[in-house]
């Protein structure tokens, strides 16, 4: 009885702990609903060319106190998005590649979204190379911090430039995102966390 009882318990846990992650439903890859003090707001996939070849699945969590304050009932809206780029609260992108990508091609692919975003972009472009399948980067801003950007689990020092962080988050949530679809998947969750 013991046996089917601790049984049982396993499986309600693990059932538990699966329904606390989010699946990007085009490429399965899971990201957990919290993070600390954050909290997802939604999923994307990044997709490059044509062919839409899956590039990295992307979360975007923000701090449960911006929930809860500035975020507070603006789903749906442009202020919502323009919060996101620019509000002065813990936020993240986690990118989780499904393929591999070359030193040149992140570091392409990141200069050309920071045209005109100022001195600070060469050095942070720098903290790229080569990421593999399976691999994350985490890119995220904390105030007092800085823009802490960490690649494949490497962290990388925090550049302290609030204009620089906003032209980053820029790149997914901005008025030009680098993907649209993936701009409206990332605060998918926000009717329900930001009523």
């Amino acid at each position: 009885m013991n046996r089917l009882l601790a049984a049982l318990f396993a499986f309600l846990m693990v059932g538990s702990a699966l329904a606390q992650d989010v699946a990007e439903p085009k490429s399965g890859v899971k990201f957990a609903v919290k993070d600390g003090d954050t909290s997802l707001l939604g999923v994307g996939l990044r997709t490059k060319t044509i062919a839409k070849v899956k590039v990295y699945a992307i979360g975007l969590y923000v701090a449960d106190s911006a929930i809860s304050g500035p975020l507070k009932g603006k789903a749906g809206t442009a202020e919502l998005y323009r919060e996101l780029v620019n509000g002065d609260f813990k936020k993240k992108v986690v990118m989780k590649f499904v393929r591999d990508v070359s030193t040149d091609q992140s570091r392409d692919a990141f200069r050309d979204s920071l045209k005109g975003a100022g001195n600070k972009t060469d050095q942070w472009v720098a903290y790229f190379s080569e990421i593999r399948s399976g691999q994350e980067c985490v890119i995220g801003w904390t105030p007092g911090v800085g823009l802490e950007t960490k690649v494949a689990g490497v962290d990388k020092p925090a550049i302290n430039d609030k204009a620089f962080a906003s032209a980053v988050f820029g790149i997914w949530l901005g008025d030009k995102p680098i993907q649209e679809d993936v701009k409206k998947d990332l605060v998918v969750r926000s009717g329900e966390l930001l009523k």
